[in-house]
């Protein structure tokens, strides 16, 4: 990969014969852990304008139609996270001279707050090309980190780096994107930006609000019956874009459908009779019927609902265009033709993308030498990549399968990993939160969901902590494990695994993003700082996470004693400024009315821990919270603590259920309540 600084410029052509379509990253770490932005895409024309408002991606505006730009998204990393971006440089329209990449922040907080900001550029096939680090940031609230740019028939990308002290509104009206100032935080919040961006003046004068910042209407029944698909048009036929133009009528937009959240009145007789399926489970009865079935569930579903094949995808290389999938599929090689579990073949102006796909269910692990054969495979057909579907999760610097690459062969072929949690995760957040094109997307999306969670399917997710599990446990209750026994280091590994589905299953039910929190930094070798976590572990006998969701400015610490057996999760937030001690205690247990009885709550005094109770015996008697010396409280420390299970995680009592129910608890029961106290007391 090539280094090169602010103000450098580089071809991309002459650094990859595969620079048809890249894959732009953004990243940075903070040594608190909170820090984050919002990334932006911009396409100019020749003058350094947006032509139209749908020239503006971002959270609420992810992809283009033409399939040319998609945001995925932010992927954990082994010191932080990495907001990625597919931008196709073939399906670039031919008016876009520039393509602008930045980021934002707000809420007060500022670039120079976070360490380690970066962007790098890899061609199709996730091959690193450039990268830039910006070393200068400050008081600084959005930042343009680069761009790509045309000369001639070739790209190129130039190193930009320039912040602005005025946020996303100030970078915006530099592009031509006019911002109503109808809000004191329009210049730093996205939610406001976005909502008040109007395009440049069109014939007459006029300016349009974005479609896309308006709300996503909801299906208010079975999306299949008539009345649902009436219920739509009539949304989509008097939705309008909010009254911010100015010299021209608001403009009717096509909304997106999502699935009621609440299922309508069931016409059985009783409880017992099961609800008609689309994709049958309960008559499986062997592995390798779950993974046949499985993969054609999955491939067919991506097929015909084009949200939810692009989405899993583009992080892959994959261009939008047509999809088909094919399943057990012969392909030559040597004596005895292979026969991967499936197929997905994209078109795109006459070329086509292809991709091998390996199954597994259950626990099942994927095969190294079975995966090798078929990039060896790939690579001879000119095949873009091999995708791996199982239940396990995958982690930066922590390979799922150990396969060998040819240099020596021109054609590159790229190995992707997709866990059936992830999956789970990206139907959610479509027919939950962002919606899809048409009711039968979301009715086909509902389908699939139900069969991923169906208990005989397998394809559960992460289940199992590893044959290293059982022996790590028990050495550590009898004290005689080693501090640097290997096998710590892979149940360290297994517990990331664990920790980042507990994000993609919350992430989807809340429809927010939620990421495990990485205090490292991002040049820090994945397998040192796990080996010093298993030398924790062994010492002490407990393993610890932080996660943060969108939406709450807490990180959510998640810790499981294996010695005694516990879990426990905790938020600390800090105490309002200059508020008096006893009503801040009196507020906190307000919003706390409908949290567990048995919460504990401990006041945090500066260099200290203070009193503590649990929330049953604080609430008639708030003051027994303040310390008694009369220091005031810094702020509060909320945790539950649960039982875990004993076994690998494959039964309801297992310790991966029980990790899962403590923070789904956690969150719901207390994290969930506390936005209006958080809210007087400020973002930390």
């Amino acid at each position: 990969m090539q280094e090169i600084s602010k103000g450098a410029n580089v071809s991309l052509t002459a650094l990859s014969e595969d620079a048809g379509a890249v894959v732009v990253s953004l990243g940075w770490t903070s040594a608190t852990g909170e820090g984050d932005a919002d990334v932006s895409v911009l396409l100019l024309d020749e003058n350094g304008k947006i032509r139209s408002e749908n020239d503006f991606y971002f959270y609420n505006h992810p992809a283009a139609a033409d399939g040319s730009v998609q945001l995925l998204g932010k992927t954990p990393t082994s010191n932080g996270d990495e907001d990625r971006i597919s931008v196709d440089l073939t399906a670039v329209p031919e008016d876009v001279a520039r393509i602008v990449v930045a980021a934002s922040q707000y809420g007060g907080a500022r670039f120079g707050d976070l360490d380690d900001l970066r962007m790098t550029v890899s061609d199709r096939t996730g091959e690193p090309l450039v990268g830039y680090s910006i070393e200068d940031a400050g008081v600084e609230t959005a930042f343009i980190f680069g761009e790509l740019y045309r000369r001639g028939e070739e790209w190129k990308f130039r190193a930009v780096g320039q912040g602005y002290e005025t946020g996303l509104a100030g970078l915006a009206t530099d592009f031509g994107i006019d911002v109503l100032e109808d809000s004191e935080s329009a210049a730093t919040a996205p939610e406001a930006v976005t909502a008040a961006v109007t395009a440049p003046p069109e014939e007459g004068g006029a300016s349009v609000a974005p479609a896309e910042a308006t709300a996503t209407a909801t299906a208010t029944a079975d999306p299949t019956a008539p009345e649902a698909t009436a219920a739509t048009e009539a949304a989509v036929a008097s939705a309008t874009v909010p009254a911010q133009t100015r010299g021209r009528a608001p403009r009717t937009t096509k909304k997106k459908v999502t699935l009621p959240k609440v299922a309508k009145k069931s016409l059985a007789e009783n409880d017992t009779w099961r609800t008609a399926r689309l994709f049958p489970v309960p008559s499986l009865k062997s592995d390798k019927e779950r993974e046949v079935r499985a993969t054609s569930v999955l491939l067919s579903v991506m097929a015909e609902v084009p949200e939810l094949g692009r989405r899993l995808t583009a992080g892959f290389g994959a261009p939008a265009g047509r999809m088909q999938t094919f399943t057990e599929v012969p392909l030559p090689h040597g004596d005895t033709p292979k026969r991967p579990d499936g197929v997905i073949r994209v078109e795109r102006a006459g070329k086509l993308w292809t991709a091998l796909v390996e199954t597994k269910t259950h626990g099942n692990p994927l095969k190294d030498e079975q995966v090798q054969q078929y990039m060896d495979i790939a690579a001879r057909r000119g095949y873009e990549a091999v995708i791996t579907l199982s239940n396990d999760v995958a982690l930066d610097g922590s390979p799922v399968v150990d396969v060998k690459i040819d240099g020596r062969r021109k054609h590159k072929v790229s190995l992707w990993h997709l866990s059936w949690a992830e999956v789970a995760h990206q139907a959610q957040m479509l027919i939950r939160h962002e919606g899809v094109g048409n009711a039968a997307h979301a009715w086909l999306l509902q389908e699939l969901l139900e069969y991923l969670q169906h208990e005989n399917s397998g394809c559960h997710g992460f289940q199992n902590m590893g044959p290293a599990w059982v022996p790590v446990r028990k050495g550590i209750e009898d004290e005689t494990i080693s501090p640097d026994d290997e096998r710590a280091v892979d149940v360290v590994e297994s517990w990331e695994r664990l920790i980042r589905q507990v994000c993609l299953r919350l992430g989807g039910e809340l429809g927010q993003k939620a990421l495990p929190v990485q205090r490292t930094r991002r040049d820090s070798d994945p397998r040192a700082r796990r080996t010093a976590a298993a030398a924790g572990l062994c010492t002490d006998g407990k393993l610890s996470a932080e996660l943060r969701i969108d939406g709450t400015s807490s990180v959510i610490a998640v810790t499981a004693d294996l010695r005694t057996g516990k879990v426990r999760a905790s938020v600390d937030i800090p105490a309002p400024e200059g508020s008096y001690p006893l009503a801040t205690t009196k507020r906190l247990l307000r919003a706390l009315a409908e949290a567990p009885a048995d919460l504990h709550v401990q006041t945090l005094v500066e260099g200290e821990n203070g009193p503590r109770g649990t929330l049953e015996r604080l609430r008639p008697e708030p003051g027994d919270l303040l310390p008694k010396d009369g220091a005031a409280p810094t702020g509060f420390r909320l945790s539950l603590i649960k039982g875990m299970g004993n076994t690998r995680g494959n039964t309801e009592s297992g310790f991966i259920r029980g990790v899962d129910a403590a923070v789904d608890r956690f969150y719901h029961g207390v994290v969930a309540h506390l936005g209006a106290f958080e809210a007087r007391g400020g973002r930390r």
